[in-house]
């Protein structure tokens, strides 16, 4: 695509986007299924929520009369890439969900940059509807960020480091 303006600018990260939410949808499908506890739970809900999220870029889309699909979203293939890797890899449950977490967290920090921009531009551009729909699904963004955060920090990670084989304060395998 050709950038003549901020629309062009902004219709490419539509689309881009609702790429990244249907690569998602099927990416926490099988998190979800790896994981387990509070963070299968996480992502089952997360997986709900981006749902709504690519419904809601495809309303977008319609409003400005262009179809969402036709891009794909090669930033977040590659985090979905390593997400499989890591599921593929198995590890003890505790340190599988660390893996898990810091996966996820890295698609939300792609998908907080990418609604952030698209926000950005609809502001530029005066569409104040668009605006609002982009940044409540920024702020569910930051949400489910902050609660991959919390889980990992009061228990997964700590449940984690308790492994045996973890290295020590030093640096040294600790066995």
């Amino acid at each position: 695509m050709k950038f003549q303006n901020l629309d062009d600018v902004l219709v490419d990260e539509l689309k881009d986007i609702y790429s990244l939410e249907q690569q998602l949808i099927k990416a926490l499908d099988k998190m979800a299924k790896a994981a387990d506890g509070d963070l299968r739970l996480a992502f089952v809900d997360h997986l709900e929520q981006t749902r709504i999220h690519a419904d809601r870029i495809q309303q977008l889309c319609d409003q400005l009369k262009i179809k969402p699909d036709g891009k794909k979203c090669t930033g977040i293939e590659g985090i979905v890439k390593e997400g499989s890797e890591v599921i593929k890899a198995g590890a003890n449950p505790d340190s599988l969900n660390a893996a898990l977490i810091g996966t996820a967290q890295r698609a939300e920090h792609y998908e907080i940059a990418a609604y952030g921009t698209a926000r950005t531009h609809a502001r530029q551009l005066g569409y104040t509807s668009m605006v609002k729909v982009l940044n409540e699904t920024l702020e569910e963004e930051k949400q489910t960020d902050r609660r991959l955060t919390t889980l990992a920090e009061n228990n997964i990670n700590v449940r984690a480091a308790l492994e045996k084989g973890n290295l020590g304060a030093e640096g040294s395998l600790q066995m």
